[in-house]
């Protein structure tokens, strides 16, 4: 049976007695000391794992100064801190032992911006695509550009030094910082900006900061005596990231001091940066992206200094791995037309070339690139193979959305071994970089290992990423291996191992880049700021007297506790194993599907990445306990009496299940995790297993048998539908239910039924063997109608409407019987029902597919779960029966119907999350069909509208569901009217009635009136 699981991770005493002193403090932050939270951040993106002791959520920049204060009293000298942003790292910057300070929930304003001088001023937790969010009406944007800008913060971006594509232009992050505002270790605040060397006599001049004086004036001297070593020593690069940036602490000319650089690119091992003053980029007026493909990656690589020499402002570079992965994924269908194949050949490397800047300037630079192009190309020169050319602004950005996934789509490559983070960001010099690269393919090979490679080569900078298994003790040891050999070929070809993404426990390899003076000159600064070691301890340097690194190369990683998980358990648990944090469910953005459950708390518990760590560690626990998870999925739950004792003993005894429920259950199960994250991570797949086995333990909630059993009961309420209104809709009942039960807002049953509204139509009355009587040549001419549960028992009238529109349209439906899908009991992880719901379904279906018609579900949800759910539970057994879209089979029959002449109509298309996740090219086919019938469509990206089945009627789920659809769904709403308003998935429209106060059409139903028309 499921044990009571405890973690054995409590609390140091010292940081249980911090902690307790910080709550009785003027602190008004969270202070979240939950196991679950903890795990959640002892990741990042890297393979790195560190358990911090608790997670700090600061509302602003006094809490840190309180919390900092506080900690610098003698009973909490040893309390130590790191500042954490989007948790993008990818060699574990952020990750701690001690206290996280995440200043991503609550610091995250823009401040001001001033359009007439260019700059704008932040705090350290805004993300930086929603800084360029607010810039764009200015007519501005932060340039330095990252793959993560859509979770990565401007914090992080400092701290690291950040850039990306373009940093030949536009720099790196360090390039635009005007001034910062910091919390020393102490507590006190420290400004720093540009100083002139003249104020530097006076340290009143330079901060009303008595650390900060000492700071300023000691590291101002430091740096000027050692300039000479500095430049000898600092490697010279674009992309140069030291961790405290002596070289660029002085201009050129010795006369002025900013202490901002030392600060920039620190990854908070100096001070807690809590805001910044940026300066801005204008909007490009014009824009041009030539995709270039080649016959090699290397001639990809040997090709690009030709094109930074055409002044180009952007150079990036794929290989045909990532390629191919790309076209696996969900992103490919916004991209397959402006990278299209070439005939006969086989692309094997990409350039994707961008110039940015004002009209003539661009078209001049595009026009010279075409010529040479051309030229290469009808010679046979330099593998070229073709190319495109782009200047529409969101094909563009879909090319570099395309790139910036490149990272996590390499975690979706088969097999144990999976690309990981650990040398990619090395950085040469651009002219050695195709020789550079060929020695560290060499390297690899000789170990007999794939790997992908992207990034951008006009910087020199190319991201290169082994496939190893962490899992495997021997991979483990072959990671130090090749961490070597590629830190001694970066220094042989005048380059850095951390070129780009910080160093984060790479700390060890300073001495052997910076050499021993200045490397103790990084240790002395290291010392003035944070004598005791204690913000983000281990990373970069340590005091001279506080020994060596916390942290190296060798530190604990996830594949320690991975591995303690047996393989066969990891195989039935796929989803949770292949997470590798890339963090994209953290996008910020209301506008994206992914992943709303964490867009409307805010708590990265509940997000994807989040519910895959609790479910790592909830396995290994399993196991340490002796417990066979595999055979604990089989088996039948405790008798009724001990679930009830457990269930009232739950408050008194502490299990680490419940912390994975409470994770779980707040999942909206939408499914849109399975679509848009990288490695494909289906959230409410092992939802449905961890329920399974998690009330085996203990009772389930009334409404989960409520949900489970709509299906089978919806039948027996339609005989009577108006009794049943009455008695589920009145005020008492309603009460009730709620109080209860716990569900809210349920819909009323259609009156009249489906039954009623088509009594004595030819599409009732389905007899199979009369089916099997018509000629095959006549078959074509039938539509079979899968009923779902929703629409067929709530929305009856939209069912009628698509029968009459099969009609209009001189064919013949038929209806068929209606049979229970399983979704509901999938989703509440009813698996067993589920398992047999599906196989009856899929018996009748099968049968109903040789008849060679065509089957047609209306909602997406339960048409993909015949796909997918289906797929996964009944493997071979569930057969080669299909049910198509409503889009996709009018697709095909519009193929033989005359298009309609355009009759001025106009529609917007809101789409269904699991529909638009797992169908990306849905609103294109929407978009064609309703032209062919003579009206425009337009379809909106948006957000979850809140409802996603069932959740929503959840009581506990109310206010969420409320808030999401306010977040997106609501004011796209308010600015369309509501007869052009057209949704396709049955709970979201559902949602629009609920607080909205209309009920919006389905497509099908805008399409009978213009067939009618």
């Amino acid at each position: 049976m499921l044990p009571l699981l405890s973690h054995q991770q409590t609390l140091e005493p010292v940081y249980l007695a911090y902690l307790d002193a910080l709550e009785q403090s003027e602190y008004s932050g969270d202070i979240d000391k939950r196991y679950s939270a903890r795990l959640v951040q002892a990741t990042d993106n890297s393979v790195y794992q560190f358990l911090p002791q608790a997670v700090l959520y600061p509302k602003n920049q006094q809490d840190i100064q309180i919390a900092l204060t506080l900690a610098a009293t003698d009973a909490f000298r040893s309390v130590t801190f790191s500042a954490r942003g989007g948790g993008t790292g990818t060699n574990g910057q952020s990750l701690t032992h001690g206290l996280i300070l995440d200043v991503s929930r609550y610091m995250n304003r823009v401040l001001e911006v001033n359009a007439e001088q260019g700059w704008v001023r932040v705090e350290a937790g805004v993300v930086k695509d929603a800084l360029n969010d607010a810039l764009r009406p200015h007519g501005f944007f932060f340039s330095p550009d990252l793959s993560t800008s859509n979770r990565a913060t401007i914090g992080g971006m400092i701290n690291t030094d950040a850039s990306g594509a373009g940093s030949l232009v536009y720099g790196k992050t360090s390039d635009h910082v005007l001034a910062l505002r910091s919390v020393l270790i102490d507590g006190s605040v420290l400004d720093t900006q540009p100083l002139d060397a003249g104020l530097l006599c006076n340290p009143d001049n330079v901060s009303d900061n008595p650390l900060g004086q000492k700071l300023i004036s000691t590291v101002a001297a430091v740096c000027r005596e050692k300039r000479t070593q500095i430049e000898n020593q600092f490697p010279k690069l674009n992309r140069f990231l030291t961790g405290y940036d002596l070289k660029h602490v002085w201009n050129d000319n010795l006369t002025q001091f900013d202490l901002s650089r030392i600060l920039t690119g620190s990854e908070g091992t100096l001070a807690v940066i809590t805001e910044a003053k940026l300066n801005l980029t204008p909007l490009p007026t014009e824009r041009a992206m030539v995709n270039i493909k080649y016959d090699s990656f290397q001639s990809a690589l040997r090709h690009a200094p030709s094109l930074v020499a055409a002044r180009a402002t952007v150079v990036e570079t794929v290989d045909s791995k990532v390629l191919n992965l790309a076209r696996e994924d969900i992103v490919w269908h916004s991209v397959s037309d402006l990278i299209q194949e070439v005939p006969g050949k086989v692309i094997d490397g990409l350039n994707m070339v961008e110039f940015a800047g004002d009209t003539v300037e661009v078209e001049q630079k595009l026009a010279s690139l075409e010529a040479v192009l051309t030229e290469q190309i009808s010679k046979g020169e330099c593998g070229v193979l073709g190319y495109q050319v782009t200047q529409d602004k969101p094909s563009i950005e879909k090319i570099y959305g395309m790139r910036k996934k490149a990272v996590g789509l390499l975690g979706a490559t088969k097999g144990r071994r999976k690309p990981i983070a650990f040398a990619e960001d090395t950085a040469v010099p651009p002219e050695k970089l195709a020789d550079y690269i060929m020695e560290f393919r060499a390297v690899l090979d000789g170990h007999n290992l794939q790997y992908g490679m992207f990034g951008h080569v006009d910087a020199g900078v190319l991201h290169v990423r082994p496939a190893l298994d962490m899992c495997d003790v021997e991979d483990e040891k072959l990671l130090r291996v090749i961490s070597d050999q590629v830190a001694a070929l970066t220094l042989k070809y005048g380059g850095l191992m951390w070129g780009e993404h910080g160093k984060g426990v790479r700390g060890e390899y300073g001495p052997s880049v910076f050499g021993n003076e200045l490397y103790g000159v990084l240790q002395d600064i290291k010392g003035l700021f944070d004598p005791d070691n204690r913000l983000n301890p281990g990373k970069l340097v340590a005091p001279k007297h506080t020994g060596a690194l916390y942290y190296d190369i060798d530190s604990a990683k996830r594949g320690k506790f991975d591995r303690q998980i047996p393989i066969e358990v990891r195989d039935a648990f796929p989803d949770v194993m292949n997470c590798n944090g890339n963090g994209l469910c953290f996008n910020y953005s209301s506008y994206s599907p992914m992943c709303p459950s964490f867009k409307v708390t805010g708590d990265r518990v509940q997000s994807p990445k989040g519910r895959a760590g609790l479910m790592r560690e909830w396995l290994r626990l399993l196991e340490a306990e002796g417990v066979d998870v595999n055979a604990l999925a089989k088996a039948k739950p405790l008798g009724l009496l001990q679930r009830v004792q457990n269930t009232l003993n739950a408050q008194r005894d502490y299990d680490y299940s419940h912390e994975v429920m409470e994770s779980l259950k707040g999942c909206l199960a939408c499914k849109a995790c399975s679509g848009q994250c990288p490695v494909k991570v289906d959230v409410p797949k092992f939802r449905a297993q961890f329920f399974n086995i998690y009330y085996q333990r203990y009772l389930r909630p009334a409404k989960d048998y409520l949900v489970a059993g709509i299906e089978d009961s919806l039948p027996l309420m339609a005989a009577a539908p108006r009794l049943t209104n009455f008695a589920a809709q009145n005020p008492l009942s309603q009460w009730v239910i709620k109080k209860a039960i716990g569900y809210v807002d349920a819909p009323a049953l259609s009156v009249p039924t489906l039954k009623q509204r088509l009594d004595g139509h030819a599409s009732r009355g389905y007899d199979l063997a009369a089916l099997q009587a018509i000629p095959e040549e006549a078959r074509s001419q039938f539509v079979l109608v899968v009923q779902d549960p929703f629409n067929s028992f709530y929305d009856s009238g939209l069912v009628l409407r698509f029968i009459q529109l099969i009609e209009k349209l001189g064919l013949k439906p038929v209806l068929l019987p209606y049979k229970p899908n399983g979704k509901p009991t999938h989703i509440k992880g009813f698996l067993d029902k589920f398992a047999k719901t599906a196989q009856s379904s899929a018996d009748f279906l099968n049968q109903v597919h040789k008849l060679g018609m065509p089957m047609v579900g209306i909602d997406p949800a339960l048409v993909l779960c015949y796909r997918d759910e289906y797929r996964e539970v009944l493997g071979a057994n569930r057969g080669n029966f299909e049910v198509k879209l409503a889009n996709e089979w009018l697709l095909n029959v519009i193929k033989d119907l005359p298009a309609k002449a355009a009759q001025g109509k106009q529609y917007t298309w809101f789409s269904h999350c699991t529909e638009s996740t797992a169908k990306p090219n849905t609103a294109n086919e929407w978009t064609k069909i309703f032209a062919h019938f003579g009206a425009k469509l337009t379809a909106v990206n948006l957000g979850c509208c809140g409802m996603a089945g069932t959740y929503g009627h959840e009581a506990e789920n109310l206010e969420r569901s409320k808030a999401l659809f306010e977040m997106s769904w609501q004011q796209t709403l308010a600015k369309i009217e509501q007869p052009q308003v057209l949704v396709s998935g049955y709970s979201c429209r559902t949602q629009v009635k609920r607080f909205a106060g209309y009920k919006p059409k389905h497509p099908l139903e805008a399409l009978l009136e213009l067939a009618n028309i």
